[in-house]
Formats: structure tokens, C-alpha cells, sequence
């Protein structure tokens, strides 16, 4: 078998929204292996600290799960600055010979700040408050954008509803669809 011909392992649509005072992260249910759905309702967000961080993960559930333990030790090292802790562990991702191999991405939010994690070592805060990783992030992050500009939907109506767009366009992305949401700092 060819390396062109080797199923791939695919999942997921992470989108985060900040709009009118709230933060909402969602992410839909899908693993697929090649053509084949494997899963249909997995939970790709999670709470940490207390509740006062929420996170998203795309693309090796292991690597995810290993980057969200040490972003976890990293947010308790540094309390309160979580870009400090996100920066520290892009920093260890892009130094450490393990942690390079790992292959996903990172939504982190809470009240104050969105950040994305990526694999190569960087941090990314968007400029408009909206996030989409995963097969469908394209799709749903265009949809966030038009709703924040055109609707008055709340943070978690605009994720279900661009996540569920996005379902509607991806085959790698399906509508179990899960959101948390935060208030943010005044």
C-alpha cells in the first residue's frame, strides 16, 4: 500500500465565538477512519480549572489528550495568565522531540482570552474572536462571521449554528453537536 493510498484518521469541527459578552466553544461527535465513521458522539471539550477554562481539540485524540494535560500543568504554574501558560507550552511542543511528533491543534478559552495552539509552536489570538479548527473550521468559522455580523444570535447559538453548517458541508464533521459557555469579563 502506497502512502497515498493509507486511510487517515479524520475528525472533528472546533469553533469558539466572543461576541456580546459571552465566550461559547463547541464541537461536533465525528471520528471517521477513510470512509468509515467510527464514532459518532465523541466529546472533544472539556473543562479544566474548575470550570473557568474550556478547551477544543482537533486531530489525535491521544495527542490532544497528552497536549491538554500539560497546557492543564502549564495554566496551573502560571494562575491567571493563561497566554503566558499557552505560550510556555507552544515553547515545550516546539522543543520537545516527543511532543513534536504529536499531531493537534487547541482551542483554549475562558473569560478573558480565545487562543489557538498549534503544533508548530504557535499562539494564535484571533481578532475577531472566532476559532474553527478540524475538517470543517473553514466552513464553520465563515458561518460564525456572517451570523456575528447579520443576526442578533447569542455566542452559543452562533457555534451550534455554524457548527451545524459546517455538518451540513464536511463528511468529516457530523451534528452531535456539543457547546459550553462562559461569561466573559466586563
Amino acid at each position: 500500500m502506497g502512502s497515498k493510498d493509507k486511510k487517515k484518521w479524520r475528525s472533528t469541527t472546533i469553533l469558539t465565538v466572543r461576541h456580546n459578552g459571552q465566550v461559547a466553544i463547541g464541537g461536533d461527535g465525528q471520528v471517521t477512519h477513510g470512509d468509515t465513521v467510527m464514532k459518532s458522539d465523541t466529546r472533544k471539550i472539556r473543562k479544566i480549572l474548575d470550570g473557568q477554562v474550556v478547551c477544543g481539540f482537533a486531530g489525535s485524540t491521544a495527542d490532544a489528550f497528552s497536549l491538554l494535560e500539560r497546557f492543564e500543568v502549564k495554566a496551573r504554574d502560571y494562575p491567571g495568565n493563561m497566554p503566558r501558560a499557552a505560550t510556555e507550552l507552544a515553547r515545550d511542543w516546539r522543543t520537545d522531540r516527543v511532543l513534536r511528533k504529536l499531531e493537534a491543534l487547541i482551542i483554549v478559552v475562558n473569560d478573558e482570552h480565545s487562543l489557538l495552539i498549534t503544533g508548530q509552536g504557535d499562539v494564535v489570538v484571533p481578532s475577531d474572536g472566532i476559532i474553527g479548527i478540524g475538517s470543517g473550521g473553514n466552513y464553520a468559522t465563515a458561518a460564525a462571521r456572517a451570523l456575528v455580523g447579520h443576526s442578533q444570535l447569542s455566542a452559543a447559538e452562533i457555534v451550534k449554528t455554524s457548527l451545524g453548517i459546517a455538518s451540513d458541508i464536511d463528511i468529516y464533521t457530523n451534528n452531535n453537536i456539543i457547546v459550553e459557555e462562559l461569561q466573559c469579563k466586563s
